[in-house]
């Protein structure tokens, strides 16, 4: 069987004669980039003429490729407008040099900007345990010190994590969907151009530490509209991130996030597996209470597996771990409350089938702090279904209770547990108090 000959790559060949670049100067201006990356490249002007015939240059090549052309051009240019459309799964691999993560982090922002169709499929299942494994077993690597055109410094660093507080703050009160676009569109415009700038040891762990968090925000939004697929890139590449600045204590607040959305979907023997990865990084950083969050996470990945016995074991180490005094926990780690405690335990009720156990908790979640809408409405859905059996009357005040916030929000999770409250008041459907309630309800959930 004969190889069918490359086509011509047209829309390179076009880019080119518009920027009025020769192929020496791209191949020059490419390895140049590539250098600033901490990429050793070896391109010439035949290198060149080959991609104009069709041929492909290495991986992480074409985003190098589109990001000379965006320069030269003064424009946006994307590698699939170079005619080399980048590797769909690349941005759900753990890169295995912290310099290669500048460049995947760079690519996953710009995709998710314009919005590439590619990001938004379903959840890997081999994606975080692969990503895992790299993290495991990474070695030891000096600090991030870098060289580029923008200099970095604790100014530019204190700005990202002020960002950071107030994007967080609007994910908790208006929900994942609301902002998300917004966060994706600093990170690309003015987080992933410092990545690739000059600075120090020092100054890098702190930036990558910076991005890491906001990283996994934007992960944690992408969550919530159940984008699950872009999701995990977003997690994968801000554990890469968190690992490049040394910074143990937000990987395992990464990797627990990982455990949550595991959880959360149904894979419960993999949010195990994250969570106690998250419980080694959490006892390296020495903050007993980032240990009790990742207990808690393993512990509602063995109720998802309806094995209260490894439940019951895991959310005593949980408990114990949160009772034990943490002077200096990371800012990241203020939601982590008695009532965040509360909640968590009542989700590992809700799975085990303990619907008394679950509203005991879900009441006790509910002395939360009220900036926490979104927090506060998924608390009141579950204390809602946990009546929904027993005491559809009680299910219904406490679910209009909730609906009031879901209107406010946009939060596919919170849909889906208003959707689960609906099916378990089913049986209760011709009460006039249900029936208005599900009214409503089909008014707020689309379609």
């Amino acid at each position: 069987m004969t190889r069918a000959p490359k086509q011509p790559n047209i829309q390179l060949v076009e880019l080119l004669d518009e920027a009025g670049m020769p192929a020496k100067g791209l191949a020059r201006r490419v390895v140049a980039r590539g250098r600033e990356q901490g990429l050793v490249l070896s391109y010439d002007h035949n290198s060149v003429r080959r991609w104009m015939s069709g041929e492909r240059p290495q991986r992480l090549v074409p985003g190098i490729i589109a990001g000379v052309l965006s320069e030269a051009l003064g424009r946006p240019v994307l590698p699939e407008d170079c005619g080399l459309p980048e590797d769909e799964g690349q941005t759900l691999e753990f890169p295995l040099a912290w310099t290669a993560g500048i460049t995947t982090a760079g690519q996953l922002y710009r995709a998710d900007g314009e919005r590439r169709r590619d990001l938004l499929g379903g959840y890997s299942t081999a994606a975080y345990p692969s990503a895992t494994v790299r993290w495991l077993t990474q070695p030891f690597v000096a600090g991030p010190a870098h060289r580029g055109r923008i200099r970095v410094g604790q100014p530019e660093i204190s700005a990202i994590r002020q960002m950071t507080r107030a994007f967080r703050d609007l994910d908790n009160r208006v929900g994942g969907g609301r902002i998300r676009s917004t966060v994706v569109q600093y990170l690309d415009a003015n987080v992933a151009p410092l990545l690739r700038g000059s600075y120090t040891e020092e100054i890098g762990r702190d930036l990558f530490s910076a991005a890491a968090e906001l990283t996994k925000a934007v992960g944690w939004m992408a969550y919530d509209c159940e984008e699950h697929g872009l999701a995990q890139r977003y997690l994968i590449q801000a554990l890469r991130m968190a690992q490049t600045s040394g910074d143990d204590g937000l990987c395992a607040e990464i990797l627990a996030a990982m455990g949550h959305q595991a959880t959360y979907i149904g894979r419960s023997a993999e949010a195990v597996d994250l969570a106690r990865a998250a419980q080694s990084a959490a006892l390296r950083a020495g903050h007993p209470a980032l240990a009790a969050e990742c207990h808690l996470i393993e512990a509602h990945g063995h109720a998802g597996l309806s094995d209260p016995r490894a439940t019951s074991r895991s959310l005593r180490a949980g408990v114990k771990a949160f009772e034990t005094d943490d002077p200096n926990p990371p800012e990241w780690l203020a939601y982590f409350d008695n009532a965040y405690l509360a909640a968590k335990v009542a989700h590992c009720f809700l799975a085990l089938g303990n619907d008394a156990q679950t509203a005991v908790y879900a009441k006790q979640s509910l002395r939360m702090n009220t900036d926490y809408v979104r927090g506060r409405t998924f608390n009141l859905l579950m204390l809602a279904t946990a009546h929904a059996i027993d005491e559809p009357d009680e299910a219904v005040r406490v679910g209009g209770v909730a609906l009031d916030l879901v209107e406010g929000l946009q939060s596919q999770r919170a849909l889906s547990y208003l959707r689960r409250l609906r099916s378990r008041l089913r049986p209760h459907e011709k009460l006039p108090e249900v029936e208005e309630f599900t009214v409503r309800a089909k008014e707020v959930i689309p379609g």
